[in-house]
């Protein structure tokens, strides 16, 4: 009877030390499906998870690479496991996909799955081999099985692979292997077009967030500007994000676009650089159209310039901009000596509060309130001025803009641009180096 007792007891025993198995929690994984099964990964390997529909395609990549995708500044690669894995792949109606954000070996990785369930704590023990009957994917990418409340999950083992295995490098390098096979790249494994999508992907999230925080708009009349201050600015930043989350870092950025002397009274260099790249003119009437005059240093500044090249001409500009208050004081402006550059100082004349401009250059100035978006009546044009505008405006407005200027401008009239802005197309042509940027229009 004795011994009947102790062999209950000793089950109960055992049966408690199972349960404490159970109830001890040592390894944690995110659960999802894929193709109607349920999977889990170390949760040590997930930094997040998110829902994600656009995905900037990389050229000539295996199937299974989705592409890249731009994270809070950080371009990862995204990989289909459904397509890894040769599983069915039901694309979503609205395209928003679900990703588990996996953090392996120091590297960021986007994995689609086709649901994300919840966090399920096991203990390791309770882990069984795996075996091939309990998935439709290669058991070497498989760490083991498990059952949790009568659900079983597959543990996918994601180091493995995204980890590239000794034998692996080699065959990639196109190394014969120990079977005297030789391994030719599958499509995909070019870094250097992961490379370029990803950073077309990062760009173009730059160009959304100067759009949103600095209403700049990316366009044929900016595009270069922008790749080649992109690959400066990027290459300050490694292992940094590519995000612009304020206005002040856009800022930054755009720091480079401005054309020189914004906001002043030109600069001699700059001064002589516009006076050596006008044109010869045959009228005796030289109209102009100065868009975004601002508070009037850049008009003052080309008012001198053109009555010093055509010292005979009845010049005429028309000065606007969207700035009501800049635009009504800039008539009586006056100035400190030391503020006004050599080459306006011979149109200038002292006044009781400072130097002001003689009526040669104020007479040949109209200062009004105009927004560019709007139509405006002049005369025909022999020279638009608008330097660092179009630029802020929207994609269509540049266009209707432009074409505005074609019907405005007199054939081999003339418009200045900011620094790094371009006029294309045959209707232009170029006759200015950095730091001017000059086009002739041909009718």
């Amino acid at each position: 009877m004795t011994a009947v007792v102790k062999s209950l007891e000793q089950v109960n025993t055992d049966l408690q030390e199972q349960k404490d198995k159970v109830d001890d929690v040592d390894f944690k994984m995110i659960t999802f499906s894929l193709a109607g099964k349920e999977y889990g990964v170390d949760i040590m390997n997930v930094k997040e998870i998110a829902k994600a529909d656009k995905f900037t395609f990389v050229p000539n990549a295996a199937s299974f690479v989705r592409g890249v995708y731009n994270l809070r500044g950080d371009i990862i690669p995204v990989i289909d496991l459904r397509t890894f894995f040769h599983l069915p792949n039901d694309p979503k109606p609205d395209g928003v996909e679900n990703l588990l954000i996996l953090h392996i070996n120091d590297q960021v990785y986007g994995t689609i799955v086709d649901k994300i369930d919840k966090v399920v704590g096991i203990n390791k023990e309770s882990i069984q081999p795996p075996h091939p009957i309990f998935g439709d994917i290669n058991i070497k990418y498989i760490s083991g099985v498990v059952e949790k409340q009568g659900d079983l999950y597959i543990i996918l083992d994601v180091v493995r692979i995204f980890t590239v295995s000794e034998e692996d490098k080699g065959k990639r390098t196109g190394v014969s292997t120990d079977t005297g096979e030789y391994y030719v790249p599958p499509p995909g494994t070019d870094q250097a077009q992961i490379q370029r999508a990803a950073a077309d992907s990062a760009i173009g999230f730059i160009q959304e967030s100067l759009e949103a925080l600095r209403r700049f708009t990316v366009s044929v009349v900016n595009e270069r500007w922008l790749h080649t201050r992109f690959s400066e600015w990027s290459a300050g930043k490694t292992g940094e994000s590519l995000q612009l989350r304020s206005a002040s870092e856009a800022d930054e950025f755009l720091s480079t676009f401005t054309s020189p002397s914004t906001g002043e009274f030109w600069s001699e260099a700059y001064a002589t650089a516009v006076n050596k790249m006008l044109p010869e003119l045959s009228s005796t009437t030289i109209n102009v159209w100065n868009i975004g005059c601002a508070k009037g240093y850049e008009t003052y500044s080309f008012a001198c310039i053109l009555r010093s090249r055509y010292p005979d001409a009845r010049i005429k500009i028309w000065a606007n901009d969207n700035d009501i208050m800049s635009v009504s004081q800039a008539p009586n402006m006056t100035f400190e000596l030391d503020e006004i550059p050599e080459y306006c100082r011979q149109f200038m004349v002292h006044a009781p509060s400072g130097y002001s401009f003689k009526p040669v250059i104020k007479d040949s100035i109209v200062f009004e309130y105009h927004d560019i978006s709007h139509e405006n009546t002049l005369p025909e044009l022999d020279i638009i001025l608008v330097r660092d505008v179009i630029s802020f405006l929207p994609v269509s407005e540049q266009g209707r803009i432009v074409a505005n200027f074609s019907e405005k401008l007199k054939n081999r009239g003339l418009v200045i641009m900011g620094r790094n802005e371009e006029l294309t197309g045959a209707l232009w042509h170029s006759i200015a180096d950095d730091p001017v940027s000059a086009y002739l229009h041909n009718a």
